[in-house]
């Protein structure tokens, strides 16, 4: 569980931050009045005047661009850079890469023909660990 929540789990809610919520209504950070409490009594100007303003919404934005930033030192998953000598433990590690090579050439097959490709969990995009 651990390493389903520091890998895929943290690449697939944090890498499309940006990408879902750089659009603000889909995604308030939030909200300058109460949301509506009956039905029926929103408009345009009342939705307007609860969505941020200019400012918050330049640093919502900012945000979510530097959290959805790979790094320099961004670490493919199953790549453990001298962390091993041992032998079966090398090929083991080496058996884990061709997997993730696979499922990852899967995934780019599938999102060729797509005009919104999903990447987010794709093994090639899925930093080794969220400690960076």
């Amino acid at each position: 569980m651990a390493i389903f929540t520091t890998t895929a789990q943290h690449a697939a809610v944090n890498s499309g931050q940006f990408d879902y919520s750089f659009f603000l209504p889909n995604a308030p950070p939030l909200m300058r009045k109460p949301p509506p409490t009956t039905k029926g009594q929103s408009n345009m100007k009342m939705i307007l005047e609860t969505l941020p303003n200019r400012g918050d919404t330049a640093k919502s934005v900012m945000m979510l661009w530097v959290l959805s930033q790979r790094y320099s030192t961004f670490v493919p998953l199953g790549h453990y850079p001298e962390r091993f000598s041992e032998p079966a433990v090398k090929k083991m590690i080496e058996q884990f890469q061709a997997e993730l090579s696979d499922i990852s050439e899967a995934i780019s097959a599938r999102n060729s023909g797509l005009d919104r490709p999903y990447t987010y969990l794709d093994p090639a995009h899925i930093e080794n660990s969220i400690a960076t």
